[in-house]
């Protein structure tokens, strides 16, 4: 399936205007040529409603086999698949790609998911308004300043400046559209009676990638023929403020300190180390085949972060021209730094990371054991203590937000407790780091799913000695085993051991720390 085009390719035209025109062309026109108008007309009408019927066939036919009607690079069940070696190394801007997992992945054998909560990230968009400022600025250095480009360079003699700002891309939208459709799929004994309740931050990209989401979720279900569900699309979404002040657990910015004290600096600073050590020979070789551009260290990374911003600017993701004048290792390299700036910005290494995570925690707690939310920290109550807004009463719950707060979430949940502090002098593996990586948890429309599992015993894998619902959490398809509550060796905890674990949110992490 397809996901709608940002801007319309028609123009729309008023009542009035088009009864005007008629009525112009009517004047005009002798009954011969009415005549034959209409009988174009006729014939025009009947060959677009049969070409219609024909592309809505294969339309559904499309949805049914998960595929997209136009070639791309990105794949609905697996995500992003060209140059895996390059682009699965752009840290937050990589689009979404299946993690591999050393846990099967899929519902353990003798279980059953009763409950099932999504939390991602937007699709694809362009720079946000600063940065697209900044890029634009460094590609008119480099025309207004260089004459002669080496050979793999040539082409930004032409090159123009295009992308926007914060908009979601065509390929964004078709992330979640796929999204929509890979969870339905998954969650098909569930998602055949039952439509999720749906949350989204109030940015304009995140909202469109909720509604993406709906889209392909609501084609998946009207193309199974087994559902049972009455499909009332659109489904609604609930907006949570971003507003200067306002409560929302899917967007951090009310805890002053962390925005605006020592805390917030606390990821730049790891950076700015990892910068001096990885980009001056990157910086030495553009500067040597683009002859006076002379770009600074963070020009150097605005460059790179064109290869990315292009290549999902394409509808189907084709590969940027841009991505190929780095190497394989300093996309690497470029990825670490990346990944750094999220540990220590938002994640485990900032002293007030994980606290902005701890008011989803705490819904997340309260969805899964169908009871009160109690929290004292970002949780909007206005929403939170109404049915309406907030129910605790169903299977599916679908939240939409970024990944700065989807990486304070992970944190506060404690899923990278087994990572430690990274090293800002030298690049760590994901093997070295435990999974840890900018791109593995936070790429454009990374997901996250937290399962509820009624299991039969067995004895081989189960630790457990009664019998209670468990808790699974899986990011972006990769099983984490979860820490501090006697996980089986599927990575499973028994409910009320997993929150139990969660203790650092239930008592309001360093929430106290947060205003003078």
């Amino acid at each position: 399936m397809v996901a709608l085009e940002r801007h319309s390719e028609y123009q729309l035209v008023t009542e009035k205007e088009a009864e005007d025109g008629s009525a112009a062309r009517d004047i005009h026109q002798n009954s011969r040529e009415r005549a034959c108008y209409a009988q174009c007309t006729r014939i025009s009408i009947a060959c677009l409603v049969a070409g219609v019927f024909t592309l809505f066939l294969a339309f559904r036919a499309c949805i049914a086999s998960g595929s997209s009607i136009y070639s791309s690079c990105d794949s609905p069940t697996s995500g992003y698949r060209c140059q895996p070696k390059v682009s699965h190394y752009w840290g937050q801007y990589s689009p979404y790609f299946s993690i591999p997992s050393e846990i099967p992945s899929e519902v353990p054998e003798g279980c059953k998911v009763t409950f099932v909560q999504v939390l991602a990230r937007h699709g694809a968009r362009d720079p946000t308004a600063a940065k697209t400022v900044e890029y634009k600025a460094v590609i008119e250095k480099i025309k207004s300043h260089v004459e002669n480009y080496s050979p793999e360079y040539e082409f930004l003699k032409d090159y123009v400046y295009r992308l926007g700002a914060d908009q979601l891309s065509v390929f964004g939208q078709q992330e979640l559209v796929n999204l929509g459709s890979s969870f339905y799929q998954r969650y098909r004994d569930l998602a055949q009676a039952v439509t999720p309740f749906i949350r989204a931050s109030d940015q304009d990209r995140v909202v469109e990638s909720a509604k993406n989401f709906t889209q392909g979720f609501h084609q998946a279900r009207i193309a199974d023929k087994a559902s049972s569900a009455i499909d009332k699309y659109p489904y609604p979404i609930v907006v949570v403020s971003e507003e200067d002040g306002s409560n929302n657990t899917l967007h951090h910015e009310i805890c002053t300190n962390f925005e605006n004290g020592p805390s917030a600096d606390v990821g730049w600073d790891a950076q700015k180390q990892w910068v001096e050590l990885f980009v001056p020979s990157i910086r030495a070789r553009l500067n040597t085949n683009m002859p006076g551009a002379e770009l600074t260290a963070p020009e150097t990374i605005h460059f790179m972060d064109l290869c990315p911003f292009e290549t999902v600017a394409n509808r189907n993701g084709k590969v940027s021209r841009f991505c190929s004048l780095f190497t394989e290792e300093e996309w690497h390299q470029f990825d670490y730094y990346q990944s750094l700036g999220k540990f220590y910005g938002f994640g485990n290494g900032n002293p007030l990371g994980p606290t902005q995570g701890v008011g989803f925690t705490n819904e997340l707690i309260a969805r899964l054991t169908i009871s009160p939310v109690h929290d004292r920290t970002s949780v909007n109550h206005t929403l939170d203590n109404s049915d309406y807004t907030f129910p605790l009463d169903r299977v599916i719950y679908a939240d939409f937000s970024h990944d700065n707060d989807l990486t304070a979430i992970f944190s506060a949940l404690g899923l990278y407790n087994t990572t430690a502090s990274l090293s800002n002098t030298s690049s760590q593996t994901t093997a070295e780091t435990n999974g840890y990586s900018a791109s593995w948890t936070v790429p454009f429309a990374s997901r996250a799913y937290f399962e509820k599992l009624k299991c039969k015993s067995n004895a081989a894998v189960d630790n457990l000695t009664f019998e209670e619902e468990r808790v699974r959490v899986l990011v972006n398809d990769r099983v984490l085993p979860l820490q501090s509550c006697g996980a089986d060796a599927l990575g499973r905890c028994a409910l009320s051991e997993f929150v139990k674990s969660l203790s650092f949110a239930r008592s309001g992490g360093a929430w106290d720390q947060c205003f003078d």
